[in-house]
């Protein structure tokens, strides 16, 4: 047995390898099985000689293994140390530490954070990719100034900034407001917190990280759906 049907399991997940595996039952041409998972043609190739009720099998353990969601508060500003809980800033660096193959930012603004900088740029050195959609101060109608939010993820290389045009708005007075994370479609942070150094550390904010089950999967379906309905938008910044 490969060990390209786990690596298939974590940066496609259960359903591909399932379609893989009754793909190859059908039949199907080697470039309709790579098309199922495009960016890792290889590992489509390499598990081609693996039976097909291993990989179900390991698709569905993986799955039901998956389907055991664990939720846990998160919070920036004062602590006690009578009630320990987990900072939003170590919960954000952790879940983009944790990305293998792809990571969802969205923030209303933002200013360069060290540890949040850092953790992009060692996830981008891994072959993650990276897209952060960000509210633009066109958007923002005045709400917000100084530099463009997106400005503050100019120094990760080969970071994807995106935005909701405003165009695209069905109100003058919409805005890109949410404050999100998802790595690899197992975990998600959805926060009151903005990704600067206020929102993470300073403030008095608060979210919840869910690990496993349909939430992390179902909000980066959600965000590859608004890339397709072209509801978001790439952004070029300048320095």
């Amino acid at each position: 047995m490969s060990s390209a049907a786990l690596e298939i399991l974590d940066v496609g997940g259960a359903e591909t390898l399932r379609a893989i595996a009754d793909g190859m039952e059908r039949g199907r041409s080697e470039s309709a099985l790579v098309a199922l998972l495009p960016r890792h043609g290889d590992l489509v190739r390499r598990v081609a000689s693996d039976p097909t009720d291993y990989l179900r099998g390991l698709a569905d353990g993986y799955a039901r293994a998956a389907a055991r969601q664990q939720v846990e508060s998160v919070w920036s500003g004062p602590h006690s140390h009578t009630v320990p809980v987990r900072s939003t800033e170590q919960a954000l660096v952790d879940l983009i530490g944790a990305a293998g193959d792809q990571l969802w930012l969205m923030t209303y603004s933002a200013r360069p954070h060290p540890p949040v900088i850092t953790a992009l740029c060692a996830a981008r050195e891994r072959g993650v990719r990276v897209r952060v959609v960000v509210e633009t101060l066109k958007g923002a109608a005045g709400a917000l100034a100084g530099r463009e939010p997106g400005a503050a993820f100019l120094g990760v290389p080969g970071v994807e900034l995106w935005h909701w045009p405003v165009p695209a708005r069905p109100e003058q007075s919409a805005r890109m407001h949410a404050k999100v994370a998802v790595a690899d479609r197992r975990e998600l942070l959805v926060s009151s917190a903005n990704l600067t150094q206020s929102g993470t550390v300073t403030n008095i904010e608060a979210g919840l990280l869910v690990r496993g089950g349909s939430a992390p999967r179902r909000a980066a379906e959600h965000l590859d759906a608004l890339v397709a309905a072209e509801t978001l938008a790439r952004l070029r910044v300048g320095s």
